[in-house]
Parts: structure tokens; sequence; C-alpha cells
């Protein structure tokens, strides 16, 4: 029995759309592979550099307090660490809860994103159950 006219074609057209689709994919696939390789690499050079401005940042903190203690010595005497201890020790505390109310917020987990990909997921559970 040979199949209906035109079943060739549809079946041919079929195979010829997945084969297209299949390679597209795959070159969004490989670009965007590449794109994560890039970015990646972008990611190490900033983190290295962040690493870098740290250590130098605190080189200075450094230096700056010796001159401060240096400066008032004299006057203070040894008070002059107590004082520079609290300070920096109420600088922490005030970065830390910074950082907390940050995670708390939700701000690290991509919240716009995740809330798209929310929209999609429910656009698509809905029209499959039509």
């Amino acid at each position: 029995m040979e199949p209906p006219a035109g079943s060739a074609g549809v079946t041919g057209s079929l195979r010829s759309v997945i084969r297209h689709a299949a390679g597209l994919f795959q070159v969004r696939l490989s670009l965007a592979l590449i794109e994560l390789a890039e970015a990646r690499d972008a990611f190490i050079t900033v983190f290295v550099l962040a690493i870098a401005a740290i250590v130098a940042g605190s080189l200075t903190l450094i230096a700056v307090s010796a001159w401060i203690i240096v400066l008032l010595w004299e006057p203070l005497g040894g008070w002059i660490i107590l004082i520079l201890a609290l300070v920096y020790a109420m600088l922490s505390v005030l970065l830390g809860r910074a950082a907390i109310r940050l995670i708390r917020e939700g701000r690290l987990g991509l919240p716009q994103t995740m809330a798209e990909l929310r929209q999609d997921r429910d656009a698509l559970m809905t029209e499959d159950v039509r």
C-alpha cells in the first residue's frame, strides 16, 4: 500500500524543519558557550583586580592608622589605639548589617529574571491545560 499523496513531502518537510532547528540550536548553544567562557574570563579578571584593590586599600588603611597613632600619641597615649579599634569595629558592624540586609531582601538571587521565568512558566502551563 502506498502512502497518501503528499505525505512523503510532509514527512520530508518535517525532517528538514527538525534538522534545521537542531542546527540552529547547536549554533545558539555554541555561541552561548563561547559567551559564557568570555564572561568567566572577565569575571576572573575583575575578581583578581578587586582582590588587588582590597589589598592596596588595606595597606593604605594601615599606613594612615600608623600616621594617626604617631600624630596623636603625645596627647592621647595608648588610648588612640583603642579609639581606632572602636572606629574600625563600628565600621565592620555597619558593613555587616548592610550585607545582611541585601541578602534578606533577596537582591542576590536575580529577582527580576526569576520573576520573568515564573511568568513564562505560568503562561506555558496554562496553555498546556487548554
